[in-house]
Formats: structure tokens, sequence, C-alpha cells
């Protein structure tokens, strides 16, 4: 089987059938890293650059990693100490990397958008690593093999975003992916943090009573206040957050049933998540950073073309 895109731009523009072959190669690549020598040799001859215009540790990281352990040749570009510094455009950057005959580009970007933008510009398969406040793909993907992993099926699962919708390209992703796979998914936050229409737009339910979304819901996953997105101030203090939206462990222990606490990182202990609760049996967070390079590897085979075998 093969996917039936040549890029990974969102999960937007995955059809079902995608998502479950990219779930299904992650759990084999999984089996993998468990293994005393974790290298494979499938991506041997690709050339790989990863391209990042925003600040970036576990993505990135969890990147390199997955292309280390495929094999494959890599180049790590940053913005910062580069020619973009002196006004060189994003498509003469890229140009400049292709002419060195690169295969893939694995990019982040602040801009909704920029990695569509070279897709349709550049013939290299772009994996896109974040843009703007658009789509986190890899990261909706991970984060539904960590659920898949929990719960056993996604098709049923109860799954509640809670935090900074209005601003979290996670969110949106995780979304997409829940819904054309049969999850059930709530949204809540302060009414400031949600998007007006959300629930007709998405097909997704509104609470703005997070005990009452946790009480409903098989899994939690906890967004971050994303203060460097807010060009207004959306809720008085992050004091106050923590209070009404915060998640404790006294919380959790006053809920009828135990649920599956996750967070995409980084995490802004004391406002979203006390630490006991991050840190505690309910959590699955690391499990996710241990995944994400899982279904990367996936994610990096499935579109270099599958090459060769495991």
């Amino acid at each position: 089987m093969a996917l039936s895109t040549r890029h990974l731009l969102g999960i937007k523009d995955l059809i079902p059938e995608d998502i479950q072959l990219i779930l299904d190669t992650a759990k084999q690549f999984k089996e993998v890293l468990q293994r005393p020598i974790k290298k494979v040799p499938s991506l041997r001859d690709v050339t790989i650059v990863n391209l990042f215009y925003e600040n970036s540790t576990r993505t990135r990281i969890s990147f390199e990693l997955a292309e280390k352990r495929l094999s494959a040749d890599t180049i790590n570009f940053s913005a910062s100490g580069s020619s973009v510094s002196k006004g060189e455009t994003l498509l003469d950057t890229v140009n400049n990397i292709l002419s060195m005959k690169v295969d893939m580009v694995v990019m982040r970007h602040s801009a909704s958008g920029a990695p569509h933008f070279l897709a349709k510009h550049i013939p290299a398969a772009i994996i896109n690593a974040g843009d703007g406040v658009n789509e986190h793909p890899t990261q909706a993907l991970l984060d539904a093999f960590s659920i898949l992993e929990k719960t056993g099926s996604l098709k049923g699962a109860r799954i509640a975003l809670i935090g900074d919708i209005m601003h979290s390209r996670v969110a949106q992703s995780n979304i997409y992916l829940l819904t054309k796979m049969g999850a059930e998914v709530t949204v809540c936050g302060p009414p400031t943090l949600i998007p007006k229409y959300i629930d007709q737009a998405f097909n997704v339910h509104v609470e703005y009573d997070l005990k009452k979304a946790l009480e409903w819901c098989d899994v939690a996953n906890v967004l971050r206040i994303q203060l460097e997105r807010q060009n207004t101030v959306l809720f008085s203090s992050l004091r106050e957050y923590n209070l009404v939206y915060g998640i404790s462990k006294k919380l959790l222990q006053s809920l009828k049933k135990e649920i599956t606490i996750m967070h995409p990182g980084p995490i802004n202990r004391g406002v979203e998540l006390d630490s006991d609760v991050a840190d505690g049996k309910q959590s699955i967070i690391l499990q996710q950073v241990e995944n994400g390079v899982a279904v990367r590897m996936a994610v990096l085979y499935l579109l270099a073309g599958e090459r060769n075998s495991y």
C-alpha cells in the first residue's frame, strides 16, 4: 500500500486510509525501536533537510532521530544563522538547498501555508512540521497513535482538547484526524480561546466547564496557552486560568472514573497542568514523545516510496 499524497502538508488533505497506513507502519517501526540495534537501512540513499524557521525542541529532535534511525543523510537548517537574516526569500533558500540534490524537506514556519507554497514550487517531498496556527500533522498522528495504544480504538473514543484552541495548530490537526477516524471530540477552554462556530465548522462539541469535559472524556489532551500568538489579552492572568482550567490531582480524584492525560509540550507547569498530574500515573506524555519517533519514521518511510523492506 502507498499514501494517496506525495507530501504531508496537513491532516485535512489525508483520507482515513492514509492515516491508518501511517499508524500501522508506525507500529512496526516502534517494534524496530525496541531492538538492540535500532537502525535500519530503509532510507540509506535519501537526503533530507530539516528547515526550521521557528524554534523547536521536541519536533526537531524527533525528526532528526527518526531520520538517523532510517539511515538517511540529513542537513539541519536554522533560519537564525542563515542568509534569511540578510533578506533571502524562502523560495531562494530552498532552491539553493535543492541544488544540493535534496529528496525531502521537513519544514516548520511561522506563516500558515508556507509548506503548501513550497510544495507547488519544488519537486522534493514536503513534510509540514508546523505552519503558523494552521496544522501540525505529525503531532496529531503521534497523539492518535498514543490514544490507540491506550484505548485500543479511535472509533467511538471520547477525546477532550482543553486549553488554547484558538491559536493551536495541534488542536486543528487533532480535530481533523480524530473526526475522520470516528472519535468524538469536545473542545474546552475559556470562551475567548475557542473560535466561534467551531462546533458547526468541525463537528465537535464545545464545553466551557472543565469538570464536565473531564467527566465526559476518556482522554484529555491538554494544550499550552500560547501567549506568543495572542495579540490581545484574552484572560486576566495565568493564575486565574489555572484556578478555572488548570488540571490538578485533586480534580482528577474527584471524577467518577480514571482518564488519560496527554500534552503535546512544552508544558507550562502550574498553568494548564500541575506537576503531579504531568508526572502522574494517568499521564502518557513521555509515551507521546517516544511514539513521535516511530510515527515520524513511518511518515518519512512512506513518503520516500517504501524503497526497502524493514
